[in-house]
């Protein structure tokens, strides 16, 4: 394997150390032809990105989706040594029961081939019956068995996560380190608000995702996949910017897609952009966002990018 490409930065106070471009599964794999997957993830594994984010999808009373099962087989296909990449695998607390998230993880690791999750990430809090407290002794309890290494959270808002910093530290065990949050040239009211400022700024850490909108901030302006949801109802409004988007890119001699995912490596909270692909040009193009970001610089793509912020004043920036 070719040394490393992709510079890394440490996840909060944790041990790990995650490239600044990470993969994604959702819906991918089961969209691509084998070969083709492994290809494009062994390349991905030479440009030097170790952080994968796995979950299992699928819910009940829905067509069965085997992402997850598909991205196993072509790590064992790859042959990468488990030391070298780090996976990150969805929790949700729609499933948290009296046996707490453990029987979830056992199923996530049977369908992956995993042994340990180096990274837990927590889905949306859609329930209001479930105590914090229950969730960091749990997640404490899978941590000292060895089943996870950290953990953090999906779209939460800025006081539920104070709040679970504030248990843990209580109960003297490790809490959130980060928080996966949609950040996108169109969305960035809730990452680059106050709330979440005070947290960054005591040490947490941020994983953008849904950076390019399904598709849309690429440019392609009728996605036929499922894609997020869409806070604030502005998904029109980001529509309407494509054109002026397009233009942008061809000025700074790039591509819409290099654009955005660029403008998200901006953020110096931002540890890592989770991004999908099912072709290794996309893969090519994410890494190519670096070199963008130098050639522009951080600052002058920020100020670029004001006419694109579609969601100011749109939603809180507490977070959901």
């Amino acid at each position: 394997m070719s040394p490393t490409l992709l510079p890394r930065r440490r996840i909060g106070s944790s041990d790990l150390e995650v490239s600044q471009l990470s993969l994604g599964s959702w819906h991918t794999f089961d969209r691509m032809d084998f070969a083709d997957a492994v290809a494009m993830v062994r390349h991905a594994l030479d440009q030097g990105v170790n952080l994968f984010d796995v979950g299992v999808y699928g819910m009940p009373g829905m067509p069965p989706v085997f992402t997850d099962v598909l991205w196993g087989a072509i790590m064992r296909a790859v042959g990468v040594p488990r030391a070298d990449y780090l996976a990150s695998v969805k929790l949700w607390i729609e499933g948290f029961g009296a046996e707490g998230f453990a029987p979830q993880l056992e199923n996530a690791f049977l369908r992956t081939g995993l042994e340990h999750a180096d990274l837990v990430i927590l889905g949306d809090l859609r329930r209001d019956d479930v105590r914090l407290e229950d969730l960091v002794g749990d997640l404490a309890a899978l941590t000292e068995a060895g089943l996870i290494r950290a953990w953090g959270v999906n779209n939460w808002s800025a006081s539920n996560v104070r709040a679970l910093r504030r248990i843990a530290a209580e109960q003297g065990v490790p809490g959130p380190q980060i928080a996966q949050l949609k950040y996108s040239l169109a969305r960035r009211s809730i990452p680059d608000g106050k709330p979440f400022a005070e947290l960054f700024a005591d040490g947490f850490a941020m994983q953008a995702s849904d950076v390019l909108e399904g598709g849309i901030l690429a440019g392609r302006t009728a996605p036929e996949r499922e894609i997020g949801r869409d806070p604030g109802g502005i998904r029109d409004a980001i529509v309407a910017t494509v054109p002026a988007l397009t233009r942008l890119a061809d000025k700074l001699g790039t591509t819409c897609a290099q654009l955005a995912v660029a403008f998200t490596l901006t953020h110096p909270a931002n540890v890592t952009t989770l991004v999908g692909a099912s072709r290794l040009e996309q893969v090519r193009q994410n890494v190519g966002a670096l070199e963008l970001l130098r050639r522009v610089g951080a600052e002058e793509l920020r100020a670029l990018a004001e006419p694109f912020w579609a969601d100011r004043d749109a939603v809180d920036p507490e977070g959901p």
